[in-house]
């Protein structure tokens, strides 16, 4: 298939354009947000395209991943009638649990939640829906927990604060130093904790991925937020996890891989288990790397996008010229 999408978050597109389609990718000479492109990444399947030509351009799908696309695909596309999927890959933020989705009861697009948290916390009224997990690709076993400290992903842990658990984050830099990487981590100096505390910046992934393996364990403080994929990075990686179990980390995340729970308190005393019995730290990481492995192999993620283009598509010729109530909706 020839796939219209825009580059929105790095790294849930690095695995799915591993697929074996060809991804359309809008580009704009100034590399923003609504024309970033491959954004320097060595994908081989990404074709760049300026905006102008994707009127003339096969496409048999689209997939969105902002409400905003959908009007801009249109007019792009000059009217066509195209198959649309929409990845949602936030958990809602206003009025949980009665959280009504922008798409809700539409009979046009397929909605693919990231989780299976986000599909229950979505009212997405009678618009069709499904959930495929996260994939990642694998880093590979790379953990060495040479280093006692702490390893975090964090992108604006400042502004985000409460949402991903930045304020969690003294507690645990009371047991060892927490190095935090992603944007906006320079202002966590502000936080006054000096070299416990430290913002390392946006760092490429291959080199991210070599640091972190050398923490003794990998923090995931979130409190409200999609899975994220630098947690299963993380676990693929070996890494033993410190886990609040809130969204869907609990399906993820085994007690065995590090440790999960909402008692913060908890948390703090297995990551001093783990600083203190770096063999144990390894036994626990090795568990994490294969409940990633299973859950969230990059060939399990691209089969099930497989699956849901191809219904898409399929269901799509088949109501063509037809009225859509006549197709209804299953959930």
């Amino acid at each position: 298939m020839r796939i219209l999408l825009w580059h929105v978050h790095g790294g849930w597109m690095d695995a799915f354009v591993r697929g074996p389609h060809e991804y359309l990718v809008p580009t704009t000479a100034a590399r923003d947000g609504w024309g970033l492109g491959a954004g320097g990444r060595e994908w081989p399947n990404v074709v760049e395209i300026a905006p102008e030509d994707v009127a003339e351009a096969e496409v048999d799908l689209v997939v969105l991943q902002r409400t905003e696309e959908a009007a801009v695909a249109a007019e792009l596309l000059g009217g066509r009638d195209v198959p649309t999927v929409f990845v949602e890959h936030n958990a809602p933020r206003v009025d949980v649990p009665n959280s009504v989705h922008p798409l809700k009861d539409r009979d046009d697009l397929t909605i693919a939640h990231v989780t299976h948290w986000n599909a229950l916390m979505w009212d997405c009224g009678t618009t069709r829906t499904t959930v495929v997990e996260h994939g990642v690709v694998d880093p590979g076993p790379l953990y060495t927990g040479t280093l006692e400290r702490f390893g975090a992903v964090i992108n604006e842990p400042v502004r985000r604060n409460r949402v991903v658990g930045t304020d969690l984050l003294p507690r645990f830099a009371e047991v060892a130093p927490v190095d935090v990487f992603g944007m906006g981590t320079d202002k966590l100096a502000d936080l006054g904790l000096g070299d416990r505390l430290v913002g390392l910046g946006d760092v490429k992934p291959d080199p991210m991925h070599a640091a972190l393996a050398e923490r003794r364990a990998y923090l995931h403080p979130n409190r409200w937020t999609s899975l994220g994929l630098s947690l299963i990075e993380a676990m693929h990686m070996a890494m033993p996890v410190l886990v609040l179990a809130t969204t869907d980390a609990s399906r993820t995340v085994p007690a065995e891989a590090g440790a999960i729970a909402t008692d913060v308190t908890e948390l703090t005393r297995a990551s001093r288990l783990l600083l203190d019995d770096p063999d144990e730290a390894r036994r626990r990481g090795a568990v994490a790397r294969e409940a990633a492995l299973t859950r969230h192999s990059l060939a399990r993620f691209l089969g099930d996008w497989d699956e849901l283009l191809d219904d898409a598509v399929t269901r799509h010729r088949r109501t063509r010229g037809q009225s859509p109530a006549l197709e209804g909706s299953t959930r």
